[in-house]
């Protein structure tokens, strides 16, 4: 079974804009979907653990920095 494409044109971005969308980690798939979401106008907070060193990185890709507690409450 091939696998079903979407497009831009296939959804409707207002559902989500004006959201808070917390994302647990910055590895290699919370790094992507934190910044896919922060440029589709989603408002975006990373939840790491103390002393992360992918904070830094984060920070620098123009995004909030929270607990991994205090970005699930957001």
């Amino acid at each position: 079974m091939a696998a079903k494409m979407y497009y831009e044109k296939d959804v409707d971005p207002s559902i989500i804009r004006g959201r808070k969308v917390a994302i647990i980690g910055y590895g290699s798939q919370g790094h992507a979907h934190a910044l896919n979401l922060k440029e589709s106008g989603v408002q975006v907070v990373v939840g790491l653990r103390e002393g992360s060193k992918s904070a830094a990185k984060a920070e620098a890709a123009g995004l909030t920095v929270k607990s991994i507690a205090d970005a699930a409450k957001w």
